[in-house]
């Protein structure tokens, strides 16, 4: 294992959903081991208010998140990632910044909470629903035996759990 915790950025076009819930469950998950940030190419400038009320639900903090650009984290003063992950299809298709240090890339892509229409009810449950699945990639890349996995078998293995449903 590294010297400090590997740094995930979870990115994906407004940053106000899906990213913040990921970057909330993988600082809870990941504890020490993992430190979660999250950004958007063209971030809304303000998290989703069901994003806040997902992560009350299942008893996460859902203070000090905020919108914000990708360019952060490809400045020299930010953090050496070692994974960038895409969670919206957007966002994969578009060009990224050099990262810094060459982390691991892997596309987690799935559907927009914020993009669904009815009724509060349904809306809500479909940011509950983009949170279970999150929720569980990220239990499967704790899970994945870091110490032993030679880099090309890790970066095969984080790939294949954004095609995990």
């Amino acid at each position: 294992m590294a010297d400090r915790p590997y740094n995930v950025l979870f990115i994906c076009t407004g940053n106000s959903a899906r990213s913040i819930l990921a970057e909330a469950f993988l600082n809870h998950l990941g504890r020490d081991r993992f430190k979660g940030f999250s950004a958007g190419s063209s971030p809304r400038g303000a998290v989703h208010p069901m994003t806040l009320a997902a992560l009350q639900h299942f008893k996460l903090p859902a203070e000090g998140y905020r919108s914000k650009s990708w360019e952060e984290f490809a400045r020299p003063d930010a953090p050496v990632l070692d994974f960038v992950f895409t969670v919206c299809d957007q966002a994969a298709g578009e060009a990224c910044p050099v990262w810094p240090g060459q982390p691991m890339t892997a596309h987690w892509g799935m559907p927009d909470p914020a993009a669904v229409e009815g009724s509060d009810a349904q809306k809500q449950q479909a940011f509950l629903d983009a949170a279970v699945l999150l929720k569980r990639r990220i239990e499967l890349m704790l899970s994945l035996p870091f110490t032993t996995l030679d880099k090309l078998s890790l970066q095969h293995a984080v790939r294949d759990i954004g095609k995990q449903a």
